[in-house]
Parts: structure tokens; sequence; C-alpha cells
């Protein structure tokens, strides 16, 4: 049987080893599990965008999409499907390198699938302005080969792959953005080389949802063979209110019928779907889907789902959303969530940052203490910093949080500044910078969505010894307010700043440090004790 049943005997091959960077949940109401033999979604509160998720032995994998940041392609483990962690990247760099040197929020991984055959790890995914790539890996921490191009081509977005071992083909189907491409609402399908390094015809389509009654923006196929059919489970209707489909035939090539198999319903879970169907070893069946929650991106569900008695699908609480549920029946596992807090150890940041854009070497240099120091880079960007590379990010919580770093600048060019700031398609950032008299100033600064240019959001005041812990309260709605302590507590700067997201990305935490000329040495800013608390 070919799907998401099938894993590998033997509980400890291709197992991810515990996450010594996990973060651990205080008191049960912080995170999903309950603690009782229940969980609450979501079960990932941050932006996992587009997950899909397989069973290997007892472990469980998810991976995301990842866009234009680096290291791309996150990987994710769990042995309950409610308790995860963050182990690693499966893509070090994007390419082609040159176009990913700056900043390309909208571009790069669109949802990657995630499969295991053939004893290897396999993820395929769409760049919409490329075409399909696939890496894959003995074992999930890598290494990871190259991406290589399967498919060329402009607009082939959400790719997934299929190998039969009922009739020993291999296929391959995929989505169009028309952005791109001039096509949306259908779905091609192709053979492919069991060694998935090229397909072996032109496509054709398989699924044209212009054809069924009241669907549109049908993407995100997911490929699988189950009870002699084919499957793909694919959402329909658009990310904030769609629903997900479910489509079987026969034979690949269709003809297929289909069903809508989980929607909002009464519920406030808007527009559920996009996701992966797993088996857990006992048979138990479940569904990962995400829900577009604007600034916070698009957080990860958790439902049950099991096969009616005509042999469809059924997700949810008979096709709603469930909000808390019964676990899987799996071995109780300790709390556990990807990892937030960093003390940045030989300057070595965690595995949940991410750069804006393709990493330059010297950038963060390592030392032989603790803290992040990062060079004070040159850039024409240095007014807009949506526009700047050397961003390190990772995911703004979709739970109300306190965020807190400690900074010290060490520079002398005037104009030399450092911060943290939170992204999206407008942002703020508070932190320290170098004046022309050379004293260091703590600053407060915005950028509307609309605007090139940042302003003042706070009188600047002096920040004695170049130093400041800095502080960013987000509350409900994504609302922040931003504090900084340089010598006599903390003190509220500016008025709340409302978080918003990038297009497709969710909201981000970002540490930087520029410097708008490059006639002295560049200096560096240092980072210590990030933490993230309720």
């Amino acid at each position: 049987m070919t799907g998401p049943e099938r894993g590998m005997t033997g509980p400890e091959r291709g197992a991810a080893r515990p996450d010594p960077g996990a973060t651990r949940p205080g008191p049960a109401t912080t995170g999903p599990d309950l603690g009782d033999g229940t969980y609450r979604n979501p079960v990932l509160a941050a932006d996992w965008s587009d997950p899909d998720v397989i069973r290997v032995g007892d472990d469980f994998y998810l991976t995301a999409s990842s866009f234009g940041r680096a290291p791309g392609l996150p990987l994710l483990h769990s042995r309950d499907l409610v308790n995860w962690t963050l182990v690693g990247h499966a893509l070090e760099r994007l390419e082609p390198a040159a176009e990913f040197a700056r900043p390309r929020h909208d571009r790069g991984v669109w949802a990657p699938s995630l499969r295991h055959h053939d004893d290897r790890f396999w993820i395929f995914w769409g760049d919409p302005d490329h075409g399909i790539h696939q890496v894959n890996s003995p074992e999930i921490r890598g290494p990871w080969s190259r991406p290589h191009l399967v498919k060329a081509g402009r607009g082939l977005i959400d790719p997934c792959p299929l190998w039969d071992e009922e009739t020993g083909e291999a296929y391959l189907v995929h989505a169009w953005a028309k952005s791109r491409s001039g096509v949306k609402n259908r779905l091609t399908g192709h053979r492919m080389r069991r060694d998935a390094t090229e397909l072996l015809d032109e496509g054709k389509v398989i699924v044209d949802a212009d054809r069924i009654p009241g669907w549109f923006t049908l993407e995100g196929p997911k490929l699988y063979r189950h009870g002699g059919w084919f499957w793909i489970l694919a959402p329909a209707g658009g990310v904030e209110t769609g629903w997900q489909g479910a489509f079987r035939a026969r034979e690949f090539f269709g003809p297929y019928e289909e069903r809508i198999v989980l929607e909002q319903g009464t519920t406030d879970v808007n527009g559920p779907h996009q996701g992966g169907w797993v088996r857990t070893a006992s048979g138990e069946d479940w569904f990962v889907h995400f829900q577009q929650r604007g600034a916070y991106g698009r957080v990860v569900h958790l439902q049950p789902m099991r096969w009616d008695g005509t042999g469809w699908p059924v997700v949810g609480d008979e096709g709603a959303p469930v909000r808390v549920h019964r676990k899987p029946d799996l071995p109780r596992q300790p709390p556990s969530a990807p990892a937030t807090d960093d003390d940045f150890p030989g300057g070595r940041f965690g595995r949940q940052w991410q750069w804006t854009a393709n990493p330059q070497d010297g950038w963060a240099p390592h030392h032989s203490g603790d803290g992040l120091r990062l060079v004070c880079v040159e850039s024409a960007d240095a007014h807009d910093l949506r526009g700047v590379p050397n961003v390190l990010t990772q995911r703004l919580p979709a739970v109300p949080c306190v965020a807190e770093v400690e900074l010290t600048l060490s520079a002398e060019e005037p104009g030399a500044r450092a911060g943290f700031a939170v992204l999206g398609d407008a942002y703020s950032w508070i932190g320290l910078e170098h004046g022309s008299d050379g004293t260091v100033e703590l600053v407060h600064r915005f950028a509307e969505a609309v605007a090139d240019h940042e302003r003042a959001a706070a009188h600047p005041r002096p920040a004695p010894r170049g130093r400041a812990r800095l502080r960013i309260e987000a509350g409900a709605g994504a609302r922040c307010r931003f504090l900084a302590d340089t010598g006599g507590g903390f003190e509220p700067s500016g008025p709340v700043f409302a978080a918003t997201p990038w297009r497709w990305v969710g909201a981000l935490l970002g540490l930087f440090a520029l410097t708008p000329s490059g006639g002295r040495p560049p200096g560096t800013a240092t980072f210590t004790r990030f933490r993230i608390t309720d």
C-alpha cells in the first residue's frame, strides 16, 4: 500500500534524536498539549506555512514553506503529532544564488511535499519563477543534496510525487500560479522517472476546477494511493476563506470525482486547508493543515480523520475543525515546541533563525564568548529594512508574548545602527545608533506599508556606554509595544505598532546591524540573552 500509512519498520531508522534546542512550555495552558490526554489547536502556533507530514517508523516529520529566507525547508520532528521540535533545514541556500542575494519574500520555496522512498527522504517544491525542484537525503538531518530542477517553467507550484508500488510507476502532480503563468484552478499530472530526475511526458490536466461548480483557486495537491484509488487531497477557495477537497480516481490521469472534506462551518477556524494526511503505526488517520491568521501567518492544526462507508475521508468533527480533541494513540511525550530562546554560544545562532536572503561570510563571526556578534554591514537600503538581506529573523508567536534581547553597539561610523524589529509590509524597530558627535542614542523608527523610508516613532534619548535592553510586548492581534532600558529600567517608546504580514509570510522578529557608508571600520553589534516568554 502506497500512502501515509506506509512507514519503515524499526524504531530508529531515520529517527531524530531529542532536540537539545527545543523549548519546554511552562504551564499546560500555554502549549498545545493539555497534559490530560487531549490537545488544543493550533499545535504549531506560528507561521509554519503549507505544512506536509510523513511517518517513518515511530517518527513523524514535517516541512513547510520558507519562501526567500535562508536556510530554507525547515524540518520538524514529533513522536505524537502534537509536540514538535525543529531539527534542521534541508536547503542551506536558495538558487539561483544571485537572485536571492536580496530579500524575496514572495518567491523561493512554495508549498513543499515531504516523502520517504527507497530509504531516502525527498522534498519537492515549486519556485514560481523557475520551476519544480527536489532535494533528497538518506537521513532527515542530512546531508541533503543540492536542488535538482525536475521541471523548468514559470508558475509551476505545489508539486507532490508518488511512487506507486502497485504498478511500479512514479507520478507527480502540481498546481499553477496565475501571477506567473496566467493559469490557475487546475492540477496537472505527469509520469516521472523513479529516480525523480525528470518527468516522462508533457503533462495532462487531470483536475480542471473551472468545470466544478463553485470551486476556485484549486492548489496545494498532495498525492496518495489508498484502497485501490489514486487520491489527491487539495484545498480550494483561497487561504482565508477556503476549504479542503478530496479527489479520487481509479487511474492516475482520471477521471476524478470530488468532495469537500473540511470547511469552517460554525467554527472560528477560517479557511482550514492545505496540508497532509498521515497514518500512525496503530492505524489511526490524522490530517495536518494550516489556518491563515493575518500577521501571525499560517498556523498549523491537527485534525482527526476517518473513512466513511463509501470510502471517502471525513476530517475533523464531521468535516469541521476541532479545537480540543483526544491526542493520537501514541506513547506520551514531554511537552515541547520549536526553540525560540537563544544565548548564542560562541556567536552561533540556533536553527530557529533565518536570514532574509542568502547569507554572506562575515555577517555573524564566531568568537570565544557568548552573544551574537553582527557586523554593521554597509547597505544602500539602510533606510528601509525590507530591502536588507542581513536581518536575522524568527517567527512571531501567534500568542501574546514578550520578546527581549540585550544589545551593545561598538561602532565609530556615524549612522551605524543595530536593533530589534518587527518586520512585515510595515515594520518598526528599536535599537541603538552612533551619532555624528560620537555619542550613542536609543532610537525607535517605523515605516508604513506604502512608505519607502522609515520615520522616527519616538524622540532619541542617550544610551550610556552604548548598551540597552530591548523589549517588544506583543499583545492580542499582534499589537506591539516597544520598550527599552538604558540604565534606569524599562520605559515605553512610541505608540503601539500593529504588526502586518508580508505577502504570503507572517510577521517576523528580526535582529540587524547596519551602516550607511563604509568610510571607517564597520563596527559590530552584540546581542545577548534573547528570550520569548508568555
